[in-house]
């Protein structure tokens, strides 16, 4: 689960004591020279940005420096996979500001990995990450092919876990921890049933309104918040 080390006072002794710190956030318009040449020493990535950028990411307010613990930002479909956690799986999602507005939901949930199958040109890409409010910085964000998400979670022992109205649960009677691929679909379309037939579990969110469904952001924060919940919970004990 991705954690924060605000400051950067805090930043820079957790860099000098060798602590397992992935990327650091520094405000462009502050002194943090001495941050920069240990993280370029190091070999840890570093990104600037403005004074609102980092009050924004900030768990106690205006902050200078912000390192990333925990989570590993980046990587391929394989090495997500193995590296396992709570990863989301945004099946057919097309439309950028959604797709922008669910990885910012992963993210701010702790997941460890987003995996996209649809195509997306450069400036569609830009949308995204201009949704997620650039979280995309913060966690990977893969694009491959359904058969290959589907192979590469066999094969690595994620169970999947999908989430549509045809579910026999809801999300709080299903175990969401431990390596787990949570699935959702477009608004319209649904998830597909090639996913749905290799799922290990259909939850679905309870609903009571004469309108049929949540929309796509509505049904990432409830199961993201009840995945995070059982992951403390279990962390707890």
């Amino acid at each position: 689960m991705a954690g924060q080390i605000t400051g950067r006072v805090a930043v820079l002794a957790a860099l000098l004591s060798g602590d397992a710190i992935q990327m650091v956030l520094v405000d462009r318009e502050k002194e943090t020279s001495e941050i920069r040449e240990v993280c370029q020493r190091l070999g840890i990535p570093l990104e600037e940005g403005s004074t609102n950028d980092l009050w924004r990411m900030s768990t106690a307010g205006f902050v200078d420096a912000l390192a990333l613990t925990g989570r590993i930002p980046n990587g391929e479909l394989n090495e997500v996979l193995e590296r396992g956690g709570t990863i989301w799986f945004f099946d057919g999602v097309t439309y950028s500001t959604n797709l922008g507005f669910a990885i910012r939901c992963a993210e701010v949930s702790g997941a460890d990995a987003v995996i996209l199958n649809v195509a997306k040109t450069h400036e569609e890409r830009r949308t995204i990450r201009r949704s997620s409010m650039r979280a995309d910085r913060f966690i990977p964000v893969v694009y491959s092919t359904t058969e290959e998400i589907l192979n590469g979670a066999k094969a690595n022992n994620v169970r999947i876990v999908a989430v549509e109205d045809v579910g026999t649960h809801e999300p709080w009677d299903e175990d969401l921890t431990g390596d787990v691929m949570l699935v959702v679909g477009a608004e319209k379309e649904g998830i597909s049933q090639q996913v749905l037939t290799a799922a290990d579990a259909c939850v679905l969110l309870p609903m009571d309104g004469f309108v049929p469904s949540y929309n796509l952001q509505v049904a990432v924060s409830v199961v993201a918040v009840e995945a995070l919940r059982q992951r403390n919970l279990k962390n707890k004990k």
